[in-house]
């Protein structure tokens, strides 16, 4: 397998003229019953309930991602961001008191089931009701749950995930009251994260060394699988440089406007 394949298997899900996998586009994907109101933020519309996630459109592993509790908040986001020519969307908060992230890869002989799926729960040591969670916030902890589900549990799991995408490869940002209610379908997608997701498993302390070894076999193995069922008549699209050079410019904007507000 070529290592630059890898960058093709979400392609088709690429927004090629901004560069990104366009948050707002992989939005429209997702079921009614399953998706948050999420609307770009150009200063004209205000919630209608708080809190609201205020993120940037390109972002991935909650990097700028803010929380706005109220309408001053919101405002201040605002301000601080005038000069940037960054796209910020806003999301409304999901209901649900656990975070789940669901790491899924296609099995390579029907793209519509998993050969690779783990379900992490999203612990938070802090008290805050709705936590900015991510690899970043040394609050946050992962618990692999993935071994405590039956194969039923496991395949509904998998189903609801081939509903919201047939992605190649990806990692779903969930909240649910319960597992209990994640099997039940009863969730609602925080995040779709579609550029080089990392399996959050692989950060979960009580997971042994030769735990993560035969995952990450596994993985790379059903990858290189499912790499080979990229159809030659896909078309190509540069999506690491591009993705790069965005990312390089909107981290230099997020810095001005950072210098700017102090």
């Amino acid at each position: 397998m070529k290592p630059w394949y890898y960058f093709r298997l979400n392609a088709p899900y690429f927004n090629e003229s901004k560069g990104l996998f366009s948050k707002l586009d992989i939005d429209r994907l997702i079921p009614r019953q399953w998706r948050l109101e999420q609307w770009v933020d150009d200063g004209t519309r205000e919630p209608s309930e708080y809190p609201v996630f205020v993120k940037p459109e390109w972002g991935q592993n909650s990097r700028g991602i803010s929380r706005a509790d109220n309408l001053m908040q919101l405002q201040q986001f605002r301000r601080q961001r005038k000069l940037s020519k960054m796209r910020y969307l806003v999301q409304e908060a999901a209901k649900g008191a656990i975070e789940f992230e669901i790491f899924t890869i296609a099995n390579h002989q029907d793209l519509s089931k998993h050969a690779v799926l783990s379900v992490t729960q999203v612990n938070n040591t802090s008290s805050d009701k709705f936590p900015i969670n991510g690899i970043y916030n040394k609050k946050t902890q992962y618990q692999d749950i993935t071994p405590t589900l039956s194969i039923e549990q496991r395949e509904k799991i998998s189903q609801y995930a081939s509903e919201i995408g047939q992605f190649k490869i990806s990692r779903l940002g969930v909240r649910a009251d319960s597992i209990a209610a994640l099997v039940a379908g009863q969730f609602e997608v925080i995040e779709i994260n579609l550029f080089v997701p990392m399996p959050l498993v692989l950060l979960c302390q009580q997971r042994s060394s030769i735990d993560n070894v035969r995952f990450i076999f596994n993985a790379m193995y059903s990858l290189a699988n499912v790499t080979k069922q990229i159809p030659k008549n896909q078309p190509y699209k540069a999506i690491f440089f591009r993705k790069l050079g965005v990312m390089r410019q909107h981290t230099i904007k997020e810095n001005e406007v950072g210098n700017e507000s102090h």
